[in-house]
């Protein structure tokens, strides 16, 4: 028994309702009712963590998510976080926390990751970090693929948060285990090619709008292509870096 986690998912049930979000999931047979396994959840938008615990509910079982140590740090929801028994992660640190996560995974929890690292401004998957890989190798467990479309629509990166009664529908896919071979990055590979094709199938029964922002450029939205995203996120990540060591920036600029 987890009352506060029982209690926080009643709370959001609760908001999902007023909000009138409307859920389609599929594949929830495949979260294993007992054991271990890696969640790998695609990543579009901030309130993705939300949505992806409800397959878990069909078996009866709690997601711990990896999330950022910020989260943890905050006064407000650091105490629930640590209540709910998610793992913080130090990007500056991360051994420790992917050592948590493989101790958590051998004692039979479900871990959830989101193996794109960042919310995907394309839509699209992204390359995949291995780290997901390397924990079901490590600990012998299955990954399981979920894929989410129309969370982006709630709230997604560069956009105003839509958290009223939009009646928004969002579809939620699970895929069948992957269990663990070697290499990772052959894993990782098929990790993603699995969550391309959940992805599009989730698509192909949903009414986009055209030339949308949450719509794919491939789908005809105005959303930037999976390349001109990575563009984005790689100067994205220079100025975070040159604002975090201006001196850094200043002996490149004087070497060029």
């Amino acid at each position: 028994m987890e009352p506060v986690y029982r209690t926080i998912i009643g709370l959001a049930r609760t908001v999902f309702f007023l909000e009138g979000l409307k859920f389609t999931v599929t594949g929830d047979e495949h979260i294993p009712a007992a054991g271990g396994a890696v969640i790998a959840i695609n990543h579009t938008g901030y309130m993705d963590f939300t949505y992806a615990g409800l397959p878990a509910r069909t078996p009866k079982r709690y997601i711990r998510f990896m999330a950022k140590k910020d989260v943890f740090d905050n006064k407000i929801s650091g105490p629930i976080m640590r209540a709910l028994k998610h793992i913080p992660v130090d990007r500056t640190a991360g051994a420790e926390s992917y050592k948590a996560a493989v101790e958590y995974l051998r004692r039979g929890e479900l871990v959830g990751v989101y193996p794109e690292a960042t919310i995907s401004r394309s839509f699209e998957i992204k390359e995949l970090k291995s780290g997901a890989a390397r924990m079901a190798i490590e600990a012998q467990v299955p990954i399981i693929p979920m894929v989410i479309w129309g969370a982006q629509r709630v709230w997604t990166k560069g956009f105003p948060k839509r958290l009223g009664r939009t009646n928004t529908p969002i579809s939620i896919a699970v895929g069948e285990p992957i269990h663990p071979y070697e290499p990772a990055t052959e894993l990782t590979a098929e990790l993603r090619a699995t969550m391309q094709r959940l992805l599009h199938e989730l698509q192909q029964n949903y009414v986009h709008t055209p030339d949308a922002y949450w719509v794919p450029a491939r789908l005809g939205g105005s959303a930037p292509t999976l390349e001109e995203a990575d563009a984005l996120d790689a100067a994205e990540a220079a100025a975070r870096a040159a604002k975090k060591n201006p001196a850094a920036g200043k002996d490149t600029a004087a070497s060029e």
